[in-house]
């Protein structure tokens, strides 16, 4: 099949959603040459733009889900999370309470595990798109999309949360601080 220009992968929307993803992911690249609070406050910028940009995304038909590839490895993973959980340190770990169980659960979630799972779905999707062929287009805007549905959307508006508690409790340094009760 041969790239067609008027395509839903070439939406602005989509054209948009890599924008963000892409620079998303340079910074995460780089992450060993930032400070604990320049991360911060990158990350409490960049959280808002990608949920809005991930839920303009359209609806695309996948006709070869074959053509579908991860590109992150365990390594890279693993490295990104001791980066990021280093950079946080003690603020690393929260609380959330998880609505869709039949309890209301009370989940202890990291901000590391969230950011580098977000990174690893992004960095796919990007190397995914970039492949010369519609087939790997579909799949990469399909496959990230159904990843911010069902998976990366929750982390990262449960991690931009305590983000946001780290700001204004003013303790954006490299120490700690106390979350106080969310709920």
């Amino acid at each position: 099949m041969t790239d067609v220009p008027n395509s839903p992968v070439y939406s602005k929307n989509v054209l948009e959603f890599l924008t963000v993803a892409n620079d998303y992911c340079l910074m995460m690249a780089k992450i060993n040459n930032t400070t604990k609070s320049f991360l911060i406050d990158y990350l409490q910028k960049v959280c808002p733009l990608l949920y809005v940009k991930a839920s303009l995304l359209p609806d695309i038909k996948i006709l070869n889900p074959e053509a579908n590839e991860r590109f992150v490895t365990e390594e890279e993973w693993e490295s990104l999370f001791n980066e990021i959980r280093k950079k946080f340190s003690k603020d690393d770990e929260f609380w959330y309470i998880n609505n869709a169980s039949e309890h209301n659960d009370s989940i202890k979630a990291s901000l590391a595990e969230s950011f580098t799972d977000i990174y690893q779905d992004l960095k796919d999707f990007l190397l995914l798109y970039q492949k010369n062929s519609m087939d790997a287009k579909e799949n990469a805007v399909g496959e990230v999309k159904l990843a911010f549905e069902k998976r990366w959307g929750f982390r990262l508006v449960n991690a931009h949360k305590v983000l946001h508690y780290i700001i204004m409790a003013g303790n954006q340094q490299d120490n700690s601080f106390e979350i106080p009760e969310l709920f």
